[in-house]
């Protein structure tokens, strides 16, 4: 497969989670460190990992569904596994500088 394809695929990928922010927090949740991976297959199925800050978080079951629906939404994208996981349990060393910065961590 064409790697500045499947490269290019995954920065617009990003580029859509970093328009999702978690509700509580002002800031989105790739910044937040909430993805812990993204995988490209083929042309156009996408595997997300990812977390929440805690299990019991009020967008457990719905943040998730978004992620899915807005990578779903890249046209060349046909299918998205997003699997949700606590292991690790996210931190706030998951978080990016920016992150930290704008809430006031560093």
């Amino acid at each position: 497969m064409n790697q500045d394809y499947s490269s290019s695929l995954e920065e617009r990928i990003i580029s859509v989670l970093k328009s999702i922010y978690d509700p509580e927090i002002s800031v989105d949740i790739y910044e937040l460190g909430l993805i812990y991976d993204v995988k490209v297959f083929g042309k156009n199925k996408v595997k997300i990992i990812m977390t929440l800050t805690t299990p019991n978080c009020p967008v457990a079951e719905s943040l998730p569904l978004e992620v899915k629906e807005k990578v779903q939404s890249i046209q060349e994208v046909k299918e998205v596994d997003v699997i949700l996981t606590f292991d690790p349990p996210w931190c706030k060393e998951f978080m990016s500088e920016e992150a930290r910065l704008e809430l006031g961590l560093l």
